[in-house]
C-alpha cells in the first residue's frame, strides 16, 4: 500500500486483514499512479483540460459548469478543514437528495482528504445512527430538509452537523477562497464507505479506494456503455447508491459529458426530464423502465441512445417491450456495493435479452458449487467474481462469507451457457430485490417486532410483475392484540414507515397462526418464498 496522507487512521485500521481480501486483478493494466486523488482527477483535470465552461449539471433550478462545481467544492473543502476542523482521513456523513450542492460536497470532502459516507435521503434516525456509530462519523453535511433525522439519531459520535440549502453552509463558504489544492492521497487510501444492508439487517460498510472510483469509470463505461462528451446523462438512483454515483455522476464526468440532477426521479418525472434536457443516456431499474413505458407516447425521447438497467434482474419481456417502443436495447448489468459497480454486462449487438451478459473487460466470473468447485455450463450455482475492485468490509466478520479463496461471492445464483453468457436464477440470501432496491427482510422483521401487537413475523420477497418482487410480511399477532383485518395491516405498514426508510415497508401483509420452523426453532423463510412463487404460478 502507498504512504497514506491520512492523520486519522480509523479506515486503514479497520480494513479486513490482507489475507481476507479478494484477489485484485488487472490493476497493472489500468496503470494508476501510487499517488491519486480521484476528486482532483475527475474534476480539476477536466477544468485544466479546457472543460471549465462546459455545463456539468443540468437541474430544474439552474445549470452548473465544471468550473462552478469546482469552485463550490473548493469552498466546502475550506469549510471542512478550517471551520469543522476535519482531519485527513475523517469520515463525513453526506445526507440528502441528489442536488448540485451534494455533488460539490462529495468532491469537497475528497479534495480535503476526507472519506465520504453517503446516505439515502429516506433513511430514518435509527438507520443513520447505526451508520454514524459503525463508521465513527464525527462530522456531517446534510440538506436542511433531511437534517432532522440526523439530529434525531442523537449519536454521541456525531459532533458537528452543518446544513445546506438554508444558508448555514452557504454563509460559511461565502468568504472562502476559490482555490484549494487537493490533498495528496495515496491511490489506496479509502475514499468512500458505502453502506449496504446484510441478511441480518445490520448494515455493512464497504470500503473503496481512490483508485477504485477511477476503475469503475474505466471498465464498464469504456467497454460497454461507450458514451462521449456529447452525451447528457440522467437517472433515478440516489447518489448514495453506487449504481447512481457511477451512472449519473462519475461516468459522465470521466468522459467530460453532462448530467441531469433530479432530487426525485419517479418514472413520469424521469421521462419528462429526458425530453426537457435532451437526455441521451439513462440509468434506472427494470421497474423504472416498465413504468416509463406507460408514458413514452406523450414525450419526445428522440435523443435517447443508451439505456442501462441494474438493481434487479431485467426480464426479457421488459427488454423486448422497451425495444419495441424505442428501438433501443436496454443494457443490463449486475453490480454490487461490495464491487462498487457493474461487472457483468453486454452492449450493442452482444445483448441477449434475458441474460445479464458476460464479465466485462478486467473482470472474471465463474459459477461454483457447494464446496467451491467450478461448475460446468448450464449448471446452477453461486456467482463468483473478481477484478480490480472487490469487497473490503469495515470491521465486519461477514468478510469471510463474501470473499472465498480470493473470489467475491455476490449472493446470487446464476448459470452460464456455452457461449459464456450469465443467466440470473435467484438470490441465495434473504435480500429482496424490489423496484431496483436491495431490501433486507430481517431488517423489516426487526421493525415489525417492535410493535406490541406482533408476536412473530417473517419477511420474504413475493413475485410481482411490475417491481420484480414486493416485500411481503407473514405476521403472527399476539393474543388479545389487534384483529387480523385490513385496518391492522395499514397500521403495521405505517408503523414500519416510521421505523425505517419508507420504501422498505411490506406492501403485503398476511396474518397467519404460525410460521414454518425447523425442529430446533429456526425460521424457514424458504418455505414462504416457495409458497409465494407457487401462488404466482397458479394465478
Amino acid at each position: 500500500m502507498g504512504h497514506s496522507a491520512y492523520v486519522d487512521t480509523f479506515a486503514a485500521d479497520n480494513l479486513p486483514a490482507r489475507e481476507l481480501w479478494p484477489d485484485l486483478i488487472n490493476l497493472d493494466k489500468l496503470g494508476y499512479p501510487d499517488r491519486l486523488n480521484c476528486a482532483s482527477e475527475l474534476l480539476d483535470t477536466a477544468v485544466r483540460d479546457g472543460f471549465g465552461d462546459k455545463i456539468l449539471i443540468y437541474s430544474p433550478e439552474r445549470n452548473w459548469t465544471y468550473r462552478e462545481i469546482q469552485i463550490e467544492a473548493n469552498h466546502i473543502a475550506h469549510v471542512l478543514r478550517d471551520d469543522m476542523q476535519m482531519a485527513t482521513g475523517e469520515r463525513v456523513l453526506l445526507h440528502g437528495p441528489n442536488t448540485p450542492t451534494m455533488v460539490a460536497a462529495w468532491f469537497g470532502i475528497l479534495k480535503a482528504g476526507g472519506i465520504v459516507v453517503g446516505t439515502m435521503p429516506m433513511l430514518r434516525a435509527r438507520e443513520i445512527g447505526i451508520i454514524l456509530e459503525k463508521a465513527q462519523v464525527r462530522l456531517a453535511l446534510s440538506d436542511h430538509r433531511t437534517a432532522e433525522e440526523v439530529r434525531l439519531a442523537e449519536s454521541p459520535v456525531l459532533k458537528k452537523l452543518v446544513t445546506y440549502g438554508d444558508g448555514e453552509l452557504e454563509s460559511l463558504t461565502a468568504p472562502k477562497s476559490d482555490n484549494f489544492d487537493a490533498v495528496d492521497t495515496a491511490a489506496d487510501d479509502v475514499s468512500l464507505i458505502a453502506f449496504t444492508s446484510g441478511t441480518t439487517g445490520m448494515p455493512k460498510g464497504t470500503m473503496h479506494f481512490h483508485r477504485d472510483v477511477l476503475a469503475i469509470c474505466d471498465c464498464f463505461p469504456a467497454s460497454i456503455l461507450k458514451a462521449d462528451e456529447n452525451d447528457i446523462f440522467a437517472g433515478s438512483p440516489p447518489l448514495a447508491f453506487t449504481f447512481g454515483l457511477g451512472g449519473i455522476l462519475l461516468f459522465p464526468m470521466r468522459v467530460r459529458a453532462s448530467t441531469v440532477m433530479l432530487e426525485k426521479a419517479p418514472p413520469p418525472e424521469l421521462t419528462k426530464a429526458c425530453q426537457e434536457f435532451g437526455v441521451s443516456v439513462v440509468f434506472t431499474s427494470p421497474t423504472g423502465y416498465r413504468f416509463m413505458l406507460d408514458n413514452l407516447k406523450d414525450f419526445d425521447l428522440s435523443r435517447l441512445r443508451k439505456c442501462v438497467s441494474a438493481g434487479e434482474t431485467l426480464p426479457k419481456a421488459t427488454s423486448d417491450a422497451w425495444f419495441a417502443a424505442t428501438g433501443i436495447r436496454i443494457i443490463d448489468g449486475i453490480g454490487s456495493t461490495e464491487m462498487l459497480h457493474i461487472f457483468i454486462s453486454a452492449g450493442g449487438n452482444h445483448i441477449r435479452p434475458g441474460s445479464t451478459g458476460k464479465p466485462i473487460p478486467m473482470y472474471e466470473a465463474k459459477i461454483i458449487g457447494p464446496k467451491g468447485e467450478t461448475l460446468s455450463d448450464d449448471e446452477i450455482g453461486r456467482l463468483a467474481v473478481r477484478g480490480p475492485t472487490g469487497c473490503r468490509y469495515l470491521a465486519d466478520a461477514r468478510q469471510k462469507e463474501y470473499v472465498r479463496d480470493g473470489w467475491n461471492l455476490t449472493g446470487d445464483a446464476y448459470s452460464r451457457d456455452k457461449d459464456g453468457y450469465y443467466w440470473f436464477q435467484a438470490r441465495t440470501d434473504d435480500m429482496i430485490l424490489s423496484g431496483g432496491y436491495n431490501i433486507s427482510g430481517p431488517e423489516i422483521e426487526e421493525a415489525l417486532l417492535t410493535h406490541p401487537g406482533v408476536r412473530e413475523c417473517a419477511v420474504v420477497g413475493s413475485p410481482d410483475e411490475m417491481r420484480g418482487n414486493i416485500v411481503k410480511a407473514f405476521v403472527v399477532l399476539r393474543e388479545n392484540g389487534p384483529a387480523a383485518c385490513p385496518e391492522t395491516c395499514s397500521m403495521l405498514q405505517d408503523f414500519v414507515k416510521q421505523q425505517i426508510a419508507p420504501y422498505k415497508y411490506p406492501r403485503a401483509i398476511e396474518f397467519v397462526e404460525s410460521l414454518p420452523k425447523t425442529e430446533n426453532g429456526k425460521l424457514q423463510r424458504f418455505k414462504l418464498r416457495q409458497m409465494e412463487v407457487e401462488r404466482q404460478r397458479s394465478v
